[in-house]
């Protein structure tokens, strides 16, 4: 789709990616061939069910997902000008935390017990950034002030059983901001996290959009969150991308039934009735083949004839609506606005 990628002012520029795991049984085509692209500065939210290839897709990138048993078949990932697929591993090290820092999701299992929180914060700054141990020490204790930990440098030599789940979060931030990359990808960084703890996360991820003014991917599950940070929005499902569009649109006027549907689950505080929260019925599309129809059909109450023969493109619907000349995109053969298909054809509920 070329509306999401554009070439001009790109910082990352996807492509085409796929991304298959072997198993015993069969292989599972985790990423069904995405491409999109984040501008310098802008923070683009992923958002889907668990399973849906959010997490694989960006681990996929920097080549972080076990190999075997996972291969990436096809694509191109351009960051800064180069194709990350095609570096050799030292300049692929290079580039995973001295140009993209990642934030994984769960910190108590992505920090190594057995070092101190100095120890896991100044070996990137003397690897990539080459300061000496008392250079990268004081480089630590401001990365830590900078995300919000008290007596940063005392901390420095304590280990991560001795941090709360939310400073454990901020360590993993400040871990990822040591080499001043030039974007950030966060997995579902506050997912395990109480509210309270998530609102503080998201504050600092705010405060550091300005005052750095990197580029950034959040992947979650959690429309809420993302509909306050995000400049544009990707919906992902079945290891596709089936609707993307900027947030103001998406949030406004949904194209896709599957993003319909999530933004129905969202609980109203207006609503003052106790009624039972909305749900999507049925399971995720099962990914031991490539997707040959919508993989969205057996969930969605608008699938007629044709979403079960053709598996819908992503397809520009608006366009010139949006800043920064985003389209809204959406793979479909349903038009939600008319209520009729986009190319003709009767309607079935197959529920």
């Amino acid at each position: 789709m070329d509306s999401l990628v554009a070439r001009d002012r790109s910082l990352l520029q996807v492509k085409d990616l796929r991304t298959v795991f072997a198993t015993r049984e069969n292989d599972v085509h985790a990423v069904n061939g995405v491409s999109f692209h984040v501008r310098e500065g802008e923070l683009l939210g992923i958002v889907g069910e668990s399973g849906s290839g959010k997490s694989v897709t960006m681990m996929s990138l920097l080549k972080l997902i076990p190999m075997p048993p996972a291969r990436i078949v096809s694509g191109e990932v351009i960051f800064d000008g180069r194709d990350l697929l095609k570096l050799k591993p030292n300049e692929l090290r290079d580039v995973r935390g001295g140009q993209i820092g990642f934030i994984f999701q769960d910190p108590m299992t992505s920090l190594n017990p057995v070092f101190t929180v100095g120890f896991q914060l100044i070996e990137p700054l003397q690897t990539h950034l080459g300061l000496s141990k008392k250079e990268a020490r004081a480089r630590a204790a401001e990365l830590l002030e900078l995300v919000g930990i008290p007596s940063a440098k005392d901390r420095l030599d304590d280990y991560p059983h001795q941090f709360s789940g939310g400073m454990r979060q901020r360590v993993m931030i400040a871990i990822a901001l040591a080499c001043d990359p030039k974007m950030l990808i966060a997995d579902e960084p506050t997912t395990a996290l109480d509210v309270t703890i998530q609102a503080q996360i998201l504050e600092i991820v705010r405060k550091l959009r300005q005052e750095l003014g990197m580029a950034m991917i959040w992947i979650t599950h959690d429309l809420g969150v993302v509909a306050g940070i995000a400049d544009r929005v990707m919906v992902m499902y079945g290891g596709l991308i089936v609707e993307h569009a900027p947030v103001k649109r998406l949030y406004g006027a949904p194209k896709h039934p599957y993003t319909k549907a999530l933004l129905e689950t969202l609980p109203s505080l207006e609503d003052q009735r106790s009624e039972r929260l909305v749900t999507i019925g049925g399971q995720p599309p099962s990914l031991d083949a490539e997707p040959t129809s919508c993989p969205f059909a057996p969930r969605c109450q608008y699938a007629f004839e044709r979403c079960w023969r053709e598996n819908p493109p992503l397809r520009m619907v608006d366009d010139g609506l949006a800043e920064n000349g985003d389209s809204h995109d959406v793979a479909c053969w349903w038009d939600i606005d008319r209520g009729e298909p986009f190319n003709g054809g009767e309607p079935f509920d197959v529920r």
